[in-house]
């Protein structure tokens, strides 16, 4: 599938969306939808500092690296955005593989934290930034606690986080409600340009 304009005519590559919203909104979910049902959408894998969960692959969900490693990607410039989130671990996208394939007219995904999504605004003010919002406060509790990576402790500072991060929701040019994952999924598509 190609990105098509209303008319059907192949269009010039989309920008780049950030796609971005609180701890536990399912941010991961939702690119897992993208990665499975629209395979012509590039999903960027963010570094991080942080042990694997149960489940997860290096290389996939995200590529796991050490302090060292990180802070040396930092120094040469190679991260597009980085953050230390909930004040323990970092995170980053690596500059390279973006360009890469937004110059080969891919459409390009990046799923990130809100703070990397602000340095992203700095660095690519063309990109297009999408909220991906809970239906309820609720439902973003609940999702937090059912899937059990995080200890009580944890859980609380995560609360404490999405409660700042929901606020941040009009930086952003557009808000997809996370409620049924592939209509979330779908809809996202959309906004770069692929249908099914």
């Amino acid at each position: 599938m190609t990105p098509l304009d209303g008319a059907g005519a192949a269009t010039a590559p989309a920008p780049v969306t950030v796609l971005a919203g609180p701890t536990a909104v399912g941010k991961g979910t939702v690119s897992a939808a993208i990665r499975a049902r629209y395979p012509e959408i590039w999903l960027s894998v963010s570094a991080t500092t942080r042990a694997p969960r149960p489940g997860e692959i290096d290389g996939v969900h995200y590529r796991f690296v050490s302090e060292e490693e990180f802070t040396r990607l930092v120094d040469e410039g190679q991260m597009l955005e980085w953050a230390v989130v909930h004040g323990r671990n970092k995170y980053g996208t690596p500059r390279g593989p973006v360009e890469e394939m937004h110059a080969a007219g891919r459409p390009v995904l990046l799923e990130i934290d809100l703070a990397g999504a602000r340095q992203v605004r700095e660095t690519m003010p063309e990109a297009h930034f999408v909220f991906l919002a809970p239906p309820d406060w609720d439902t973003l509790v609940d999702r937090l606690v059912g899937r059990g990576t995080e200890d009580e402790e944890e859980r609380a500072r995560r609360l404490e986080t999405a409660k700042v991060e929901l606020a941040a929701e009009s930086e952003f040019d557009v808000t997809i409600v996370n409620d049924v994952v592939e209509r979330a999924a779908d809809e996202l598509a959309a906004l770069l340009g692929v249908r099914r």
